[in-house]
C-alpha cells in the first residue's frame, strides 16, 4: 500500500470532517492527478471509501433526531437505482484512451457545479439570515411536517444525483444538499446535513457495489484510501467546532475550480488567470453582496464576537 496514498487520504477525509462535503470532489481529481490513476479506478476506489466512510457522520444524525426520514425514503427511491444505471452508462464508454478522456471532462464538469454549488449554498444562507433577522421580514419556518414533502421532485432530485454519482463519484453532497435548500426552505440547517448524509449512504454504497461489479475496483487503491480518510474524517469532525468552516469551504471552493477546470482541459495560463481573478475579484463581489443584504461588509467570527459581547464593543 503506498503510504503518501494514505495520507492524502487523511487530508481529504479532515475536510470532509470539516465541512460535510468534498470527498468525491477532492479524492478524485488527487488520484488523477498526483497518484496517475485512471479515471474510471480513481470514481470506484473513491466510492468504495466513501461507502465505509458516509454511515459514521450518518449515525451521529440519526441518534440526534436532525434525520427527515421521510425525504431520504423519496431520494433513495431515485438515487439508488439511478446510480446503478450511472455505472452501465460509464461501463458502456469502454477503456480505450478516448473514453478516459470522456470520462475526465464529466468529472471535471460535475466538480466545478461542485463548487458553484458552494457558492449558492453560502449565498442562501447569507440571505436566510437576512430574512430572519429582526425588521427584515418574517421568520422562516424552522421545520415542515413530513406532509410537507413533494415526492415527484424529491424523487427527481435522487434520480439525477444518483446518475452523476454513479458515474463521476461527486455529488452526493453538494449537488443533493443544494436541491434540497431550494425544494425544502424550512428545513434546519442541522435536518439537512443530517437528511442528505443519510440518504448519501444507500447512494454511495450502490454505486460502489455496482462499481464492485461492473466497474474497475483497485483493492490496492481503495484499502489506503479507507485507512487513511477514516481517522482523518473523525480529526475534522472533532475540529469542526473549533475552526471557522466558512474560510475551510472557501479555500474548498477554490481548488475545486482549480481541478474542475484542468479536467475539463482548459490550457494552464487560462485556468491561472481564472483563478487569479477569482482570488482576488470574489472578495469585493461577497462585500458588496453582504452589504447590500445590510451585513457588514466583514464577518465577525464567533470567537471575535464573543471577546466583542464580553468587552462591550460589538455595538460601537
Amino acid at each position: 500500500m503506498d503510504p503518501w496514498l494514505m495520507v492524502g487520504a487523511f487530508a481529504v477525509g479532515v475536510v470532509v470532517g470539516l465541512t460535510g462535503m468534498g470527498g468525491g470532489a477532492l479524492m478524485t481529481p488527487m488520484l488523477v492527478f498526483f497518484f496517475n490513476v485512471p479515471p474510471l479506478t480513481a470514481v470506484s476506489s473513491d466510492l468504495v471509501a466513501s461507502a465505509v466512510m458516509k454511515p459514521v457522520g450518518a449515525g451521529v444524525h440519526l441518534r440526534r433526531g436532525t434525520v427527515n426520514l421521510t425525504l431520504v425514503g423519496w431520494l433513495c427511491a431515485g438515487s439508488v437505482p439511478a446510480a446503478f444505471c450511472g455505472v452501465l452508462i460509464l461501463r458502456a464508454f469502454g477503456q480505450s484512451e478516448q473514453a478516459q478522456e470522456s470520462i475526465k471532462v464529466a468529472l471535471g464538469v460535475a466538480i466545478l457545479l461542485s463548487a458553484a454549488m458552494l457558492l449558492v449554498r453560502a449565498y442562501l444562507r447569507l440571505l436566510e439570515r437576512a430574512r430572519t433577522r429582526d425588521g427584515r421580514g418574517e421568520p422562516l419556518p424552522q421545520s415542515r411536517p413530513d406532509r410537507a414533502v413533494r415526492p415527484l421532485p424529491t424523487l427527481c432530485l435522487g434520480i439525477v444525483g444518483g446518475l452523476v454519482v454513479g458515474m463521476t463519484s461527486v455529488g452526493s453532497g453538494s449537488l443533493v444538499i443544494i436541491g434540497m435548500m431550494l425544494l425544502y426552505p424550512g428545513l434546519k440547517a442541522s435536518q439537512l446535513v443530517g437528511t442528505d448524509l443519510v440518504q448519501a449512504v444507500p447512494l454511495v454504497a450502490a454505486a460502489a457495489i455496482s462499481h464492485a461489479i461492473f466497474g474497475d475496483l483497485d483493492v490496492r487503491i481503495s484499502l489506503p484510501l479507507i485507512i487513511g480518510s477514516i481517522p482523518g474524517a473523525y480529526l475534522g469532525a472533532r475540529l469542526s467546532a473549533r475552526l471557522p468552516g466558512g474560510w475551510v469551504r472557501r479555500a474548498l471552493a477554490f481548488v475545486l475550480l482549480a481541478s474542475g477546470l484542468k479536467l475539463v482541459g482548459v490550457p494552464t495560463d487560462v485556468t491561472g488567470t481564472v483563478l487569479v481573478l477569482v482570488l482576488f475579484g470574489a472578495p469585493l463581489v461577497w462585500m458588496v453582496v453582504r452589504r447590500q443584504l445590510g451585513f457588514p461588509a466583514f464577518a465577525l467570527t464567533e470567537h471575535r464576537r464573543q471577546r466583542a459581547a464580553e468587552s462591550g464593543e460589538e455595538g460601537r
